[in-house]
C-alpha cells in the first residue's frame, strides 16, 4: 500500500502529536510505502528518507498557516501517486483534502480534540480571538474527510457531538513506546542529585504550557501544600509560542511568594526525559481538556504516581497509582498531592497503548476506505 500523511508538523520537530505520526509512519514504512509531506524546519534537509520514510519538507517562511497553502502542489502530486491520504488538524487538513478530491483519493484525518463552544472555556482569548479559531477549526469539520479518527474514546464522542456520523468515525488510541518509558531502565536519582533534590517531595509538570494545560493551576496549589520538603517542578516547553505563558506562570510564582518551592527546568531531550519523570514522586497533569494524555501515559508506564484532573481523555488512559480531581481546582490538587505524600492512592492495573495496537488500528481504517467506493 501506498500512504501519503500530510502534516504540518514531522521530525525533527518534536512533541506528543510528531512522536504519534513518526511512530505510526516508520511503522508502517516496514511494509509499506510511506511518505510525508511536512513543513521544513530550519536546518533539517528538504528531502530525505528516515527509517524508510520519505520525507518532503515544503519552505513556507516557519509560517504553520502559510503551510495550508504552499503544500497544495506537492500534495497533489504525491497524491496521484498514493493508495490512501493520511492528515491530523489543523493546517494540514486542507492540502490533504484537496489532493484527495483532485486526486480521486480516500482521506482520513486524525482528530486530537474537538474544542467547538470551548475555545473561550480552554484558552484566555479575548471573544474576537476565541471566534477566530472557532470559525477555522469549523471549517475543518466542514471538508467532507471520508473518516474522522478520534485519539481516544472521548474525542470520538466529541466528533459525534459536532454532529459527525458514526460511520464515518473512528477512535485509535496513540501509542506509548514502553521500551523508552520503562521502569527498570531509568532511574531519576542523578537527576534529583544534580538539582539537590535528594531530601525533596518532588512534584513534576511537564510538557507544552498550551492554553488547555491548566499549568496556572498547578503553581495556585503550591501554596496550599503542608509539605515543608515540596519542590516543585516544572519543565515546559520554550518555543517561541509560549513565551508570554511562560512569563505569566514565572510572574504567578513570584505574587505568590513560592519561589523557593518551584524549580523550571530547561526543556530536556527526549532520551533523557524518562529520567527526569521518575526523579519525581508523583507528576501533575492539570489540563482542562486532553486528546489523549502523553504526560500521564508516560508517567503512569514509568510507576509513578499520577494526579490528572477528571476530564475528557484523562480517566480512559491513567492507571497504576493515580489520583483524579476536579479541572481548574488549585485546593483538590494540593489535597492529591498531600495523600499521594502519604502514600494514600488509587490503584489499577497498567493500562497499555502499544504501538502494534495503534498501527493495526490505521491498518483496518485504510483497507476499509479502499473498499468503499
Amino acid at each position: 500500500m501506498k500512504i501519503l500523511f500530510v502534516l504540518e508538523n514531522y521530525y525533527p520537530h518534536i512533541g506528543g502529536v510528531e512522536t504519534v505520526f513518526r511512530n505510526l509512519a516508520e511503522g508502517l514504512a516496514k511494509k509499506h510505502e510511506v511518505t510525508v509531506i511536512t513543513h521544513l524546519l530550519k536546518g533539517a534537509k528538504k528531502n530525505e528518507v528516515l527509517n524508510g520514510v520519505r520525507i518532503k519538507r515544503i519552505s513556507c517562511m516557519q509560517s504553520r498557516y502559510l503551510f495550508s497553502f504552499l503544500a497544495i502542489p506537492s500534495a497533489l502530486r504525491e497524491a496521484k501517486k498514493a493508495d490512501i491520504i493520511h492528515t491530523t488538524t489543523f493546517n494540514g487538513a486542507l492540502p490533504a483534502w484537496i489532493a484527495s478530491k483532485i486526486a480521486g483519493k480516500k482521506c482520513a484525518i486524525t482528530v486530537h480534540e474537538a474544542w467547538i463552544g470551548k475555545w473561550k472555556e480552554y484558552t484566555d482569548m479575548n471573544f474576537m480571538q476565541a471566534a477566530a479559531h472557532e470559525f477555522l477549526e469549523k471549517l475543518i469539520y466542514l471538508l467532507p474527510f471520508d473518516k474522522y479518527v478520534g485519539v481516544s474514546n472521548s474525542t470520538k464522542q466529541q466528533l459525534l457531538g459536532i454532529g459527525k456520523r458514526a460511520e464515518k468515525t473512528a477512535a485509535v488510541y496513540n501509542s506509548v513506546d514502553y521500551n523508552h518509558f520503562n521502569p527498570k531502565k531509568n532511574n531519576g536519582g542523578s537527576v534529583r542529585k544534580k538539582y539537590g533534590l535528594q531530601k525533596k517531595f518532588v512534584c513534576l509538570t511537564y510538557g507544552r504550557p498550551g492554553p488547555s494545560k491548566g499549568i496556572e493551576y498547578a503553581v495556585k496549589a503550591i501554596p496550599k501544600i503542608s509539605i515543608p520538603s515540596l519542590k516543585f517542578v516544572f519543565i515546559l516547553s520554550r518555543d517561541r509560542q509560549y513565551f508570554s505563558k511562560l512569563r505569566k506562570l514565572k510572574a504567578l510564582v513570584s505574587r505568590l511568594s513560592i519561589a523557593d518551592k518551584a524549580l523550571f527546568l530547561e526543556p530536556v531531550p527526549y532520551n533523557e526525559l524518562p529520567q527526569h519523570i521518575k526523579a519525581a514522586d508523583c507528576v501533575v497533569v492539570p489540563s482542562l481538556s486532553e486528546g489523549f494524555g502523553y504526560t500521564a501515559a508516560e508517567a503512569c508506564a514509568l510507576g509513578v504516581p499520577v494526579i490528572a484532573t477528571n476530564t475528557t481523555s484523562l480517566p480512559e488512559v491513567v492507571s497504576g497509582k493515580h489520583l483524579l480531581v476536579a479541572p481548574k481546582n488549585s485546593q483538590e490538587i494540593a489535597a492529591a498531592v498531600e495523600k499521594i505524600y502519604r502514600k494514600k492512592y488509587d490503584k489499577s492495573p497498567l493500562k497499555k497503548f502499544l504501538p502494534k495496537e495503534n498501527i493495526d488500528g490505521y491498518m483496518k481504517i485504510y483497507e476499509e476506505l479502499l473498499r468503499w467506493k
